[in-house]
């Protein structure tokens, strides 16, 4: 808790006293932390690291939630519509995912002709095979067909995959900044622009091999300690190094596609683009870069959760 979120809650708490009131504020959640806290704005002001109870689930940045005032400003619960419709709606996407993930036998049909394409064994009458995906065939050859067989189901996309960086630092002037392990944007002490890359090897083009790439999301943390406490854009490129280089090249960019305030993370969609870049290993990592003190941050994070169609 910064002095500045302690000066206002205990403004805030002075000023529920005078008026008789021991309630609560409305306030709007400005990010969500690393450490599960949120950063608020509260009277105007970006409020950090406020705490939050375990019934306050699925916390996003733009709700708005009831606060209790005081030295420490805590949250006590979200205002809004009630979430048990979305709640249902994910619960029945997991439980198929889950459903799909255990599921032995995945097709069960018949006809009077033999089954069409490889792998099938057949068993007297019974075909049986294993696809890819260890799930298991069946098929049954009748003398005759009394009733219709369903339909085959159709394919299921591959499963999504998640590639985390190998390694991570900072550049400047041309040089790895060797007392700075996480990514740096920008300049605060004068001594030069910096610049930071998230490094993946090949695994990004090895995840997405043979397949049809739907979407890439990056997920970021943007870390306490560096620049100002407001949202701070990050600006992003590409680059195709597989290693931390000796000097860091940028390639495309720069593309703002994520704004965190301190402690607060959060998940960027790539550009078509970019991601069949990457896909392609034509480039193989995110970097960042700016200018000048005002955007001047710290990040941690870089994992990739890719989709296939």
């Amino acid at each position: 808790m910064t002095d500045a979120a302690r000066r206002l809650g205990e403004d805030l708490a002075r000023a529920g006293t005078s008026s008789g009131s021991s309630g609560t504020v409305s306030a709007e959640v400005v990010d969500v932390t690393d450490a599960g806290t949120v950063n608020l704005s509260l009277g105007g002001a970006l409020v950090t690291d406020v705490a939050c109870p375990d019934s306050y689930r699925n916390r996003k940045a733009g709700d708005w939630v009831a606060v209790r005032p005081g030295a420490v400003p805590v949250v006590m619960w979200r205002l809004g519509d009630d979430p048990g419709a979305n709640d249902e709606n994910t619960i029945r996407q997991l439980a198929t995912e889950v459903a799909l993930d255990e599921q032995v036998v995945r097709a069960a049909t018949w006809g009077t002709a033999a089954p069409s394409g490889g792998g099938w064994q057949q068993a007297t009458v019974p075909f049986v095979r294993k696809t890819s995906e260890g799930k298991v065939e069946l098929y049954f050859q009748l003398a005759s067909e009394t009733d219709p067989s369903p339909p085959s189901p159709t394919g299921r996309p591959p499963k999504a995959a998640t590639v985390t960086a190998n390694s991570s630092g900072s550049w400047r002037n041309g040089r790895r900044d060797d007392y700075r392990d996480y990514p740096f944007q920008g300049d605060y002490t004068g001594g030069g622009n910096l610049r930071g890359a998230w490094f993946y090897g090949n695994k990004i083009a090895a995840a997405c091999a043979g397949k049809t790439v739907a979407s890439m999301k990056v997920s970021f943390t943007r870390r306490r300690g560096a620049g100002a406490n407001a949202k701070r854009p990050m600006h992003l490129y590409l680059h195709d190094h597989t290693s931390p280089p000796s000097s860091l090249d940028l390639d495309e960019g720069p593309d703002e596609l994520l704004s965190l305030s301190v402690g607060a993370k959060g998940t960027a969609t790539l550009p078509a683009d970019w991601r069949s870049k990457l896909a392609s290993g034509t480039r193989k990592g995110l970097a960042i870069y700016a200018r000048g003190g005002r955007d001047y941050a710290s990040f941690s994070g870089g994992t990739i959760t890719i989709t296939f169609s």
